[in-house]
């Protein structure tokens, strides 16, 4: 299966350049495959270049999940994820990903000195 970059995400969520985002589309209709950092990089790009809101950047996320040609790295995963995103403001969407990686792998508590990341269960303040 083929795997889209985070350039291609970007076209296919915001439709900011019309040729690239029908090339993107093109290009997925065969089905292609998203890594984490990708989408992480998506999620960041949309945050700090597009300034979407956490609820248009959760849509989003949430559209990549269910479309027909996407698979999504450990789709599990990033579905807690953007519960997680969704549930605690201020909680960066990385650091949801990152955690619910960690709990898949069986690798808890989550270590950090961030004080909002550390309300989600699972996470350990220092």
């Amino acid at each position: 299966m083929r795997a889209v970059d985070t350039n291609l995400l970007v076209r296919l969520i915001t439709n900011d350049d019309e040729a690239q985002a029908r090339v993107a589309e093109e290009f997925i209709a065969a089905g292609a495959w998203i890594p984490h950092i990708v989408l992480a990089e998506t999620v960041w790009v949309l945050a700090s270049a597009f300034d979407l809101s956490r609820g248009k950047i959760a849509e989003a996320v949430a559209m990549l999940l269910n479309h027909t040609s996407l698979a999504i790295q450990d789709s599990e995963v990033v579905s807690a994820a953007l519960e997680n995103f969704r549930q605690y403001a201020g909680v960066e969407f990385s650091d949801c990903l990152a955690l619910e990686s960690a709990r898949r792998a069986g690798h808890l508590p989550f270590g950090t000195f961030d004080r909002r990341f550390s309300q989600l269960p699972g996470v350990q303040r220092l």
